[in-house]
């Protein structure tokens, strides 16, 4: 069976030969190939590379065009910061709450600032690897966006301040988030992954995430969905189970669920969507291989019997892990025994 296959066989809860497993490797896949992060997120070929080159070593059943969390605040006007052994971060908002939005166009994916790298990186991926293994984009949710767009603090004020203002900002960020996805699809992604860590439960309340930021949501799976999407993937960093009855509202079928998440609120949630994770990802810097062998042998097991299940790390797999605990990962999913899959 090729991963692609395996991939949606347990997303429809069918049969796999063995467990999906998706290690989520972005800057350690620089390192696996001697280059430097920086070279890695400025340049769509050495990206693809990159990931194509930690394939080959650990051989799980993904891989990512995905740089940093700035790609689209930088194509919108962020300044940022570059250094070579780590991402690059924001140094001076692209915007303020006086912005005017509706003076703004929306960034062309062809051409501004990064987004044309990743596109670049996608089709080199759909290339080499998209007839054997999923070929997985990123795109930021609304909430993240407008935190990338203006700084964690003063995003959160301007949402407590000013609702209807806050709600033109995230339309602004959805219709920014539909066009580059679209983009990514069209380029080769069978699936452009959406993260939203700041629309988890660490940064927003529940009422809120459900009034302000599900509508969007809703609306960029729509999109995703028309545009040719394989699936629609989310992934809500830090915890998520006050929300976790919503998501069966959203459109997504795969969720990404983080470590400090308890297994048992996904397992009781009754939502009958593919569920992914939850490694704790310091672990694969700090933890011992048979830890992570262990822990994915244990999570394998709570999840046997109901199906719909992908082995993975709770968020990004640090750059500087050890590669021994990442293949003690794809180890313990290929000793997997399917039983059949059951409904959620």
């Amino acid at each position: 069976m090729k991963s692609i296959e395996r991939i949606q066989a347990v997303v429809n809860f069918e049969r796999a030969d063995r467990l999906p497993v998706i290690a989520q490797v972005f800057g350690h896949t620089a390192v696996v190939a001697g280059k430097t992060i920086h070279d890695y997120v400025s340049r769509g070929s050495v990206l693809a590379d990159c990931q194509i080159r930690a394939l080959e070593r650990y051989g799980y059943d993904a891989v990512f065009a995905v740089m940093d969390v700035n790609v689209e605040t930088e194509a919108l006007g962020s300044r940022l910061t570059y250094r070579s052994h780590d991402y690059p971060y924001v140094q001076d908002h692209a915007f303020t709450r006086t912005t005017n939005l509706e003076a703004l166009s929306i960034p062309d994916p062809r051409s501004a600032a990064r987004m044309p790298e990743i596109l670049e990186a996608l089709r080199i991926l759909r290339r080499e690897a998209g007839r054997e293994v999923l070929v997985v984009g990123c795109v930021l949710g609304p909430m993240t966006l407008a935190v990338q767009l203006l700084g964690i603090q003063e995003a959160l004020y301007y949402a407590v301040d000013d609702h209807e203002g806050f709600g033109r900002l995230l339309d602004f960020c959805s219709k920014t988030i539909v066009r580059f996805a679209e983009a990514q699809v069209g380029a080769g992604a069978h699936v452009p992954l959406v993260f939203d860590p700041a629309a988890s439960m660490a940064v927003i309340p529940a009422s809120f995430f459900r009034e302000f930021e599900l509508p969007r949501l809703i609306e960029i799976f729509k999109a995703l969905k028309a545009a040719g999407a394989m699936a629609g993937w989310v992934h809500i960093a830090g915890p998520i189970s006050p929300a976790l009855p919503l998501f069966g509202e959203m459109g997504a079928n795969i969720v990404n669920f983080d470590y400090c998440v308890d297994p048992g609120d996904v397992l009781n949630a009754g939502l009958r969507l593919c569920f992914n994770g939850n490694i704790k990802p310091l672990d694969f810097e700090t933890a011992q291989p048979k830890d992570i062998f262990e822990e994915s042998i244990r999570l394998e097991g709570l999840f046997a019997a109901r199906g719909g299940f992908i082995l993975s790390s709770g968020c990004e797999i640090p750059p500087g892990s050890k590669p021994e605990n990442i293949a003690a990962l794809v180890a313990a999913a290929r000793e997997y025994e399917p039983a059949g899959a059951t409904a959620g």
